[in-house]
């Protein structure tokens, strides 16, 4: 990145920004799949102070989310909504009257293509379209609104309504496709949309995820992954004449899982909104095994297994108390998973010697603009928002680091809570250092002038590097 010139002074002058690749991270990082991570993996979560390994592994690199991915199309597979018609459409596509294995291998990759290029079509325009996320999730409206679809989404999988397309379009993409290759591929391509119902809980959250990451790449392999993880049964079923085990209750419990996930994930955006949400949750590892305890008692109680018709007031009151305990504290801990580490405890002072000075954060800018100006230190600048993943991984990893902490501890630190967007303040100081997206973390020198900014996560040694030289 280019070094800027330009001086702070007082509430006047703009700071120049780089290129802002857009927010990344937040609610997407820990959408869907991360919850149903979460849930389904209690004990990595409550490993330690960590994030946990699922959103670390989206954050990391993109093995680890096609992966994810691939999970997600496996478990959608088994919903009600796609697991009864495999063994139809095999027949349909003409993999059953195939005369031989090379031609049901052909046929049936033919109708994985199709759901393919759907879903990684929906996932590239997601990363293309990305750069509106970022001020879109400023919005709390928005995120009220994101959370309602979230919600609607579980009461779906819970029963309460049924979520299809209009009969009349139902009938018509029944009567694509066909025998051979190219009616193979057709059909894929409008078997996403018909099992839409139950695509939607994983796709959504992902779409979101992609659409925060702005990544193409990421996008295309990602809705690979995850078509792959969803048309792998019917390539079986057509290549293998595979038998699959009979549909029934369990699809149901398939179906109260993601309506689980889907309750967490509706929490995790509105506590943006309102932080009251999570103020239960602690970043200790007693707070996370006692949370991921709770859930596996919930899962006990019913939460999945049971279902609603399967007796009388008692079973339902079962399933709804272990939905309820199981939401709640899988949101805490995910919550929990979400705050900065607990900070170092300061070392005490050697007989005779000063104690080490450490990083102090401000939280008005005009006043950390003057200190550093009257004090002629450097000055460190931190825009924030309760809905910016990537701004709190920089707070948990780098700057709740010892070595940053104490390197750092010369200057004059400010955070600047970017989540009300309505806040004219707040407009007035981000036009003012041309911050277009979050994180941004902009260092200064004692003179004024700017030495780096970063437009993402930074983690603590490149951080370090960062500060090296700065007076």
């Amino acid at each position: 990145m280019k070094t800027a010139s330009t001086r702070f002074k007082g509430n006047a002058g703009a700071v120049p920004a780089d290129r802002e690749r857009g927010a990344r991270g937040g609610a997407g990082a820990l959408g869907a799949l991360a919850a149903l991570a979460v849930l389904a993996f209690p004990a990595l979560a409550a490993a330690g102070d960590q994030p946990d390994l699922f959103t670390r592994g989206l954050q990391a690199g993109p093995l680890f989310a096609g992966l994810a991915a691939l999970a997600g199309g496996l478990l959608t597979c088994l919903t009600p909504c796609v697991y009864p018609m495999i063994a139809i459409t095999v027949s349909i596509f003409g993999a059953r009257e195939a005369k031989s294995r090379r031609e049901a291998m052909l046929l049936s990759t033919s109708f994985v293509l199709g759901i393919v290029v759907l879903f990684t079509t929906m996932l590239v325009v997601a990363a293309l379209t990305g750069s509106l996320f970022g001020s879109v999730l400023a919005n709390r409206w928005v995120i009220v609104g994101i959370a309602g679809v979230f919600i609607a989404l579980s009461l779906s999988m819970f029963g309460a309504f049924d979520m299809t397309l209009p009969d009349t379009l139902m009938q018509r993409l029944s009567q694509v496709g066909g025998i051979g290759y190219g009616g193979a591929f057709l059909l894929g391509l409008v078997s996403g949309l018909v099992a839409a119902p139950c695509t939607g809980p994983v796709l959504t959250g992902i779409i979101l995820w992609i659409g925060q990451t702005q990544s193409i790449g990421l996008g295309a392999l990602v809705g690979a992954a995850f078509s792959i993880g969803l048309g792998l049964p019917f390539w079986l079923v057509g290549v293998f004449a595979v038998a699959l085990p009979k549909g029934g209750k369990w699809m149901l419990g398939v179906k109260s899982f993601f309506g689980i996930v889907m309750l967490i994930v509706a929490l995790y955006f509105l506590k943006t909104t309102f932080p009251a949400l999570s103020s239960l949750a602690q970043p200790t590892p007693v707070f996370m095994a006692v949370m991921a305890g709770l859930v596996v008692v919930g899962l006990a109680l019913g939460a999945v297994h049971l279902s609603w018709d399967d007796g009388g007031p008692g079973v339902k009151a079962r399933k709804g108390l272990g939905i309820a305990l199981t939401v709640a504290c899988g949101f805490l801990l995910v919550a929990s998973l979400d705050l900065p580490r607990l900070a170092s405890p300061v070392p005490s002072a050697v007989a005779g010697e000063a104690a080490p000075r450490q990083l102090t954060w401000l939280h008005e800018e005009p006043v950390a603009v003057s200190k550093a100006r009257a004090e002629k230190r450097p000055l460190l600048v931190d825009f924030t928002a309760e809905w910016c993943g990537a701004c709190k991984q920089i707070d948990k990893e780098t700057f709740s680091d010892p070595r940053v902490m104490a390197k750092a501890a010369h200057f004059v630190a400010v955070k600047v809570d970017a989540t009300d967007d309505e806040d004219p303040q707040i407009d007035a100081v981000k036009g003012k250092y041309k911050v277009v997206g979050l994180p941004t973390v902009v260092i200064y020198d004692s003179t004024g002038a700017e030495r780096k900014r970063f437009n993402d996560f930074v983690g603590p040694d490149v951080f370090l590097a960062a500060l090296e030289g700065i007076q």
